[in-house]
């Protein structure tokens, strides 16, 4: 398929990637088909590719963003890439300064850190990644992310001691930029602390969609301006498969719409199935499951790339924004290569073509 660019009629494009890992497959060939979707996005002109932050999933290797941001920007030239988010509360914001400075250095004006407040995972994984002190506590998640607008500024950060004197902190030694800071959320308190602060706001629209509209009016109509932003800013995510009919597009969403009936009934969790593989297991999962499959389906963009590019513009348009996120959440086919993603890259392709 030949690539074509997006043009200015539509709303930007941009990417979200949880490297999904389907079965049989190994860690390193998700990552390497991930890669290859990162430059099929860059060279189809997609405005930005951000990776996420789950832990302790079979079926999701994105645990580590600033190193599968890094791997990105060495193998693009003009997509911005970041995370989608660092939930903050599992890191020490100084170290998440530190490295979204080094990948700010490493890819100058291309790097944007998102960050949220959920964990990423179960209590188990929640309290291991927790075990450093205060860093733990999401009392202090609005401080921590003031700390790192401070750190990963060309100016720096001042401890100041109760006993007096300051101390200068620098995330990297000799800053000309810094990455752009996103917030992150799918509550309120995301929408409203993103607006007291000035900082732009993504809502993750992706998960359910419930409560749209109420946080986009809170951040718009709380909104403080500040040096980093005069007036709101914010796009949202959306799941979308695209593919060269209908049919195909509805049979590889089965994967994902097993695996997210998994995750609410919480049942065990397992590698993404392929769609013969969710089609052989059709008649283990109940009612519940199919009520709960249908529902996450309604939510999702799924259709032939001119379908679903008609469907994104109607929403950006309804929801009055100029960018949105999709997360390309098609499954894949037995003998599809492993160290691809043969179904989220057709459905980029035929977005990009159908722009």
């Amino acid at each position: 398929m030949s690539e074509v660019m997006i043009t200015s009629s539509a709303p930007a494009l941009s990417v979200l990637d949880l490297v999904p890992v389907r079965a049989g497959q190994t860690s390193a060939q998700a990552v390497a088909a991930s890669l290859d979707l990162a430059r099929r996005a860059d060279r189809l002109g997609f405005r930005r590719y951000w990776f996420a932050e789950h832990h302790n999933m079979p079926a999701v290797a994105s645990t580590t963003p600033p190193v599968l941001v890094a791997a990105a920007a060495a193998r693009t030239q003009r997509i911005r890439v970041g995370s989608g988010g660092v939930m903050l509360p599992n890191h020490s914001p100084l170290v998440v300064a530190e490295q979204f400075a080094a990948l700010e250095a490493l890819a100058p004006g291309r790097i944007d850190l998102g960050i949220g407040r959920a964990p990423g995972s179960d209590p188990v994984i929640t309290q291991l990644l927790r075990q450093s002190g205060t860093t733990s506590d999401v009392e202090r998640f609005p401080d921590h992310v003031r700390d790192i607008l401070s750190l990963v500024s060309p100016d720096g950060a001042a401890v100041r001691f109760t006993s007096g004197g300051t101390y200068d902190v620098h995330a990297t030694p000799a800053a000309t930029g810094a990455p752009e800071v996103w917030l992150l959320g799918s509550s309120d308190y995301s929408a409203q602390l993103a607006a007291a602060l000035g900082l732009p706001y993504v809502f993750a629209n992706h998960f359910s969609g419930q409560g749209l509209e109420r946080a986009l009016d809170l951040y718009r109509s709380q909104f403080q301006p500040s040096e980093a932003l005069r007036a709101p800013r914010t796009f949202l995510t959306v799941n979308a498969i695209a593919a060269p009919t209908a049919e195909e597009a509805e049979a590889r969403s089965l994967p994902n719409q097993r695996m997210t009936a998994r995750l609410r009934m919480s049942r065990p969790l397992v590698a993404m199935e392929t769609v013969e593989q969710a089609l052989a297991g059709a008649d283990e999962f109940d009612g519940l499951a199919d009520s709960l499959m249908a529902s996450a389906r309604a939510n999702w963009f799924v259709g032939t790339g001119d379908s679903v590019a008609a469907q994104l513009a109607v929403f950006a348009a309804r929801h009055d924004v100029d960018e949105v996120m999709i997360s390309p959440i098609a499954g894949a086919y037995d003998g599809e290569p492993m160290d691809a993603a043969a179904g989220r890259a057709q459905t980029l392709e035929l977005l990009a073509a159908a722009g």
